[in-house]
Parts: structure tokens; C-alpha cells; sequence
């Protein structure tokens, strides 16, 4: 394997060169099972202030996958590698962060939509079982006075309650403050047709900012949804209709199927605006999102959406990251926003603290949480949504999928 050739700077050293231009050539080599990756990153800036951040090409270069590859371990030199790559891109969106945010709250820019968001986001999930359906408003609305912009949600959340609060909430020119994104599990064009304007209704709105097809976790899904009569028909006459804005898709079982979705849609001449996906301290050693799909989405500048950073919770039972630790690592990587579940006021503010306290993780602090978080991550065991039917909810209801 070819040599790690990589500059690395102290927080004081990059800032210090980044007064004009600041150009870096890095050969970023890692070895995950056959994958290789070379790279060029290019940052300027203009008046001492960061221009959209540039993505190092460990994470923009083109990436050859091997879907079959059974070995997803990484050696020390690879993972040496990884952690590189992970360290530089950290470095370069510090100042981006910086430069832009909302009452603390950093925003970046989710892909080519350009829509900025917040860097954590709100998961609609948690917000539809509070016993008082009060205290899932009071939640939504502190969020965004708090600064936060990106509300996530589903069709099927808690039998469509999720919506319905949500919708509540958004009342009173709090619609306006929002970036407001949900999901359909309708396959065929009649089911998605009559969920998205469920979804409306519930959601008091005329137009949903981002729709993405939810729980795409069987290898059937990508064709089912790009067939005559299928899904995308219905969402592409939506988007023209002015009912949603943006595209995208959501799934948890396997990056394979990630991947297979984006080569249909590629096939069919379609580009999606985001892409959802587990991103964590787990998922980072096993069947890892980051390692196959997240390079894919930078490389075609989709925006990036991590979710379950803690596992739903799960993770936290390793006992080998904080809560805390468990966002800022998300937060690290490309991610465009961390949608986190908050189903309550105290865990909100965690959240909120976490993003306003996030600074850039350096190369030994990724090295050292990865480090406590392999062994337990072995099989998958604190990845349930990856290894079992208990995030399945269109497992357990086929006919949401039409």
C-alpha cells in the first residue's frame, strides 16, 4: 500500500495559513477490503472567512465498491488513513461552521438543493408519544427558537400522530422558520399519491421542502419504486405540482441497498437531493454507511442526512460513548445535518448543546472513540436497525407499501 502523504496542522497552523489561499495535495490511501481512494482538496477564502467548505477527496473522489466484499475491517494503516481523511475534512469546515450559524446553532448546506440547515435537526419520531400532546409542541418550538431549522418526519410515525403535532406546532408563522421534511413508504404510484396529501393535511402545510421514500431496506425497493406506475411517479408530479420542493430517500438495513437505489435512479436519469442513513460510532466498524455510501453522496454533492447517532438509544448501552460523543462524531463527518430524537425538553437542550459545543475532532480523538467502540461493534449488536425487524415498520405493515 502506498504511503499516508498528508500535512497535518494544529487548529493554530491552518488557521494562520488560511488568511488568503490555502491550497493542500494529499494522497489519502486506505484499505478497506479493495477500496482506494486518492484525493485533492481545494479550500479558499475570501476576507479572512471560509467559502463553502471543500470537501478533501477522501471523501469526493470517485470510489469503486465492491458490493460482494465480505471483509469490512480496516488495518492499523488503513484505519490511520481513515482517521486522516476524517481529520483534514474536520478542519476544513471548522471556520464554515463558524461563519455561519443561528443563535449558536452551526448550518451547513444539504448538497445540491444549497437549502441551508441546521447542523442538528429535530426526529419527528420522539415528538408523537409525550402523554400531553402540549409538550411535543412546546418541544418543536423551542427547537426553533433555539436556532434549529431541519424537522424530520413520517407518514407512519405513531399512526400519523407525529404529523399531526407537528403540524400543530407550525401554527402561528412557526412554518416559516422551519425546513420541514418527511417521508412515504408507498411503492406504487396510488399509495404514494394518497400519502404525500395525507402528509399535507396532517402537517397543515401546502408543501413539504423535502420528501423522501422511507424505509428503503429491501433489495426489491429501488425497482419497485422506479417502475411504471411506481412510487417516484407520483412524487416527481408532487414536485411539479408545488406540493415538495426537494427528493430523497431513507433506509437503516444495508449500504448495498443504499447503493443499488442510487444506480437505479441513475439508470432512469434521476439524481436525488438527499440521502438518510446511520451514521454513528458503530456503524463506522461494521457494514458501515460510512464507508460505502457516504463517499458516493459527496462525490455527487447529495446532501448528507445522519440519523440514529445513537442507535435509538441502543448505542448508549455499550457504555463505551457518551451521548455527547455520539453527536459530535456524527457531526464530524460530511454529515449535512444529525437528526437526533428529543422526546423531551432536557434531551433538546443536550442536543442544542451539543451542536453549539461542537468543535472539530482531531486525528487522535477520532482514533481513541473509534477505539472504545470497535470491539462492541463487532457483530452489530448495538445496531439492531441493521441486524433485526425491530426498526422494520413496513415489515411489520406491508400494506403502508401499497
Amino acid at each position: 500500500m502506498p504511503p499516508l502523504h498528508l500535512e497535518i496542522l494544529t487548529l493554530q497552523t491552518l488557521n494562520a495559513k488560511l488568511s488568503n489561499v490555502f491550497v493542500v495535495d494529499c494522497e489519502v490511501t486506505y484499505h478497506l477490503g479493495i477500496k482506494r481512494v486518492l484525493g485533492r482538496m481545494n479550500m479558499e477564502t475570501k476576507n479572512n472567512r471560509y467559502s463553502e467548505m471543500h470537501l478533501p477527496d477522501a471523501y469526493s473522489a470517485p470510489v469503486s465498491i465492491n458490493h460482494d466484499d465480505a471483509d469490512d475491517s480496516i488495518s492499523r494503516r488503513g484505519f490511520l488513513g481513515l482517521v486522516a481523511a476524517s481529520f483534514l475534512l474536520a478542519h476544513a469546515g471548522q471556520q464554515s461552521l463558524r461563519a455561519e450559524s443561528r443563535n449558536g446553532i452551526p448550518y451547513r448546506t444539504l448538497g445540491r438543493s444549497k437549502e441551508k440547515v441546521s447542523l442538528v435537526g429535530l426526529g419527528g419520531y420522539h415528538l408523537g408519544n409525550q402523554a400531553d400532546p402540549q409538550e411535543s409542541i412546546r418541544i418543536i418550538r423551542t427547537g426553533l427558537d433555539e436556532g434549529v431549522n431541519f424537522l424530520d418526519n413520517c407518514w407512519d410515525y405513531n399512526g400519523g400522530e407525529s404529523e399531526i403535532r407537528m403540524g400543530n406546532a407550525l401554527r402561528d408563522g412557526y412554518r416559516q422558520k422551519a425546513f420541514l421534511m418527511s417521508k412515504i413508504d408507498g411503492r406504487t404510484k396510488a399509495a404514494a399519491a394518497s400519502q404525500i396529501n395525507e402528509s399535507l393535511r396532517r402537517l397543515q402545510t401546502d408543501r413539504i421542502d423535502l420528501l423522501q421514500f422511507h424505509e428503503v431496506i429491501r433489495d426489491t425497493d429501488p425497482d419497485r419504486i422506479f417502475a411504471e406506475g411506481g412510487g417516484m411517479e407520483a412524487v416527481v408530479e408532487a414536485q411539479k405540482a408545488g406540493k415538495i420542493r426537494f427528493i430523497g430517500f431513507t433506509g437503516h438495513k444495508s449500504p448495498d441497498i443504499h447503493l443499488k437505489m442510487l444506480s437505479t435512479a441513475a439508470r432512469h436519469g434521476f439524481t436525488f437531493d438527499a440521502v438518510q442513513m446511520p451514521l454513528n460510532v458503530m456503524d463506522a466498524h461494521f457494514n458501515s454507511f460510512e464507508k460505502k455510501v457516504l463517499p458516493v453522496l459527496v462525490k455527487s454533492d447529495i446532501g448528507v442526512l445522519g440519523m440514529k447517532p445513537m442507535g435509538d438509544h441502543v448505542i448508549l448501552e455499550s457504555k463505551t460513548a457518551t451521548p455527547v460523543e455520539c453527536l459530535h462524531y456524527a457531526m464530524n463527518l460530511p454529515t449535512s445535518v444529525v437528526i437526533t430524537g428529543c422526546d423531551s425538553l432536557p434531551i433538546l437542550q443536550q442536543a442544542l448543546q451539543a451542536a453549539r459545543s461542537f468543535q472539530v475532532m482531531n486525528s487522535s480523538q477520532v482514533t481513541e472513540l473509534l477505539a472504545k467502540t470497535a470491539k462492541a461493534a463487532e457483530a452489530g449488536q448495538f445496531e439492531l436497525y441493521k441486524t433485526s425487524h425491530r426498526f422494520d415498520g413496513t415489515y411489520a405493515n406491508p400494506q403502508w407499501l401499497g
